[in-house]
């Protein structure tokens, strides 16, 4: 993936329309990262208003997204979620035709509905959102539990902040484990969020408390290897098992046992990425046992093989090989 294109529409979403030019626009190439050639277009150039009170001027109108290897759309007003810009929804098709990314966010989701592109397919929008979607078109699969949903080369993703999590999932495919931590470290959030949409949705605010499970899941990451289970882990937190499996769900969005498998993953993609360790080595450093099982898990999470990950994304240097950084080190810490 070399260029981008960013599509913005009368009243598009100010933060929604920043974090694609965070993610995609920003040069990083000091920091190792290939920069791409990223423009915005809009279908009709000049000052294009906001949902907010202030204008941009996009000079590019759409011929860009023929040509571009990402198409970003922003989202777009609720007026118009069922008269679509007819221009839009054909560079969509275009995109889709011949194999190009296309990546949307929040309502951005109803332009590529519009497009048809996403008939008998699964997809997400805000959650507040998702109903009429579905309504609007029934031969969508729309999941309103998710941050993100990729059905081929279309990924579309949730409200606002979730967007990032996509943009982090596609390039996490285009640069790999390693360069991404680096891109979500800039932007100081978590390379990979677990969990889904579903933890926002309107309900009473749980009662403050103050406990915390981050020590726990510090000497999760730091002891990947071993065979944990819910209930050393909760002996750990001290607390009851049960306690502590709805209390890790409601702070991270899933079961102690998916988290952890995310993050034995994250950390053998980092191994395969910056090591010459053969896989039984890899498999163990990271919890997975055997090679075997770890091929299952890359097989079922990335659709692809550790051999292959390796061959697509390796980024090690001999200054390096043997100083690869503990996988917690890659989570920014955000301060107030």
């Amino acid at each position: 993936m070399k260029s981008v294109a960013v599509i913005v529409q009368h009243g598009f979403a100010p933060f929604e329309f920043g974090l694609a030019c965070e993610a995609f626009g920003l040069d990083r190439s000091a920091d190792g990262i290939p920069p791409f050639d990223f423009r915005i277009v809009t279908p009709d150039p000049g000052a294009v208003s906001s949902n907010m009170a202030f204008s941009v001027n996009v000079e590019r109108d759409l011929a860009f997204a023929d040509e571009a290897d990402l198409v970003v759309v922003t989202p777009i007003p609720r007026s118009t979620w069922g008269a679509v810009d007819d221009r839009v929804s054909d560079a969509i098709r275009r995109a889709v035709a011949r194999g190009a990314w296309v990546l949307t966010v929040c309502s951005g989701a109803f332009a590529v509905a519009a497009a048809g592109v996403l008939n008998g397919k699964r997809a997400t929008t805000h959650w507040m959102y998702a109903a009429q979607m579905a309504e609007m078109y029934p031969e969508i699969d729309v999941d309103p539990d998710v941050l993100y949903v990729q059905e081929g080369r279309i990924i579309t993703s949730a409200g606002t902040a979730a967007g990032i999590d996509a943009c982090l999932h596609l390039l996490r495919q285009e640069l790999g484990a390693e360069m991404t931590n680096r891109i979500a470290r800039r932007m100081v959030v978590p390379p990979q969020r677990d969990g889904g949409q579903a933890q926002f949705i309107d309900r009473p605010l749980p009662q403050a408390t103050s406990l915390s499970l981050a020590p726990v899941t510090d000497w999760m990451v730091q002891n990947l290897r071993l065979d944990l289970t819910v209930d050393q882990l909760a002996a750990k937190a001290h607390m009851s098992p049960r306690t502590f499996a709805r209390r890790f769900k409601a702070d991270h969005g899933t079961t102690p046992a998916a988290w952890l498998a995310r993050q034995r993953l994250i950390h053998a993609q980092r191994l395969l990425e910056k090591t010459d360790l053969g896989l039984d080595r890899i498999a163990w450093e990271s919890g997975f046992g055997s090679a075997a099982v770890l091929r299952q898990n890359f097989a079922r999470t990335l659709g692809t093989t550790p051999t292959a990950y390796r061959a697509t994304f390796t980024c090690r240097s001999d200054a390096a090989a043997s100083d690869v950084v503990p996988l917690a080190s890659t989570v920014p810490q955000l301060v107030a």
